[in-house]
């Protein structure tokens, strides 16, 4: 029996009101063997904040454990969306990766997008 690649990711990703995944982000966590929590825990306890190369989206950073040092990044977008007649704001997660090294320090974030990204993680 062949089992259907798609449905098989699908299953991976419980739903969640507070995070919506891309397929290629799914796809990026199996090819660098991330989990959905290990992401989670880059977004809520990153190591570093920056903008995006991606107009309007965050990327965080955290060191990961190994025998080579490697950086753990999570691209993500904020979104407004409304469920049941009701706005709530959810982080798109667009992509994840895994840098061999030390990356480049680029632009950081500006602070009141850091404090509506914070308000975000902690009001759940």
């Amino acid at each position: 029996m062949r089992l259907d690649y798609t449905h098989s990711i699908a299953l991976m990703f419980t739903p969640d009101e507070k995070y919506i995944w891309t397929h290629h982000a799914q796809m990026k966590l199996r090819h660098y063997r991330l989990t959905e929590s290990r992401i989670k825990r880059v977004i809520r306890h990153p190591s570093r904040i920056e903008e995006s190369i991606v107009s309007g989206a965050v990327a965080c950073m955290q060191s990961a454990e190994g025998k080579q040092y490697s950086e753990i990044w999570a691209m993500y977008v904020l979104i407004n969306a409304k469920r049941k007649e009701k706005k709530i704001k959810q982080m798109k997660i667009i992509t994840a990766w895994r840098y061999p090294g030390h990356s480049p320090e680029r632009d950081p974030v500006p602070a009141e997008i850091l404090r509506e990204i914070k308000n975000l993680i902690h009001n759940f």
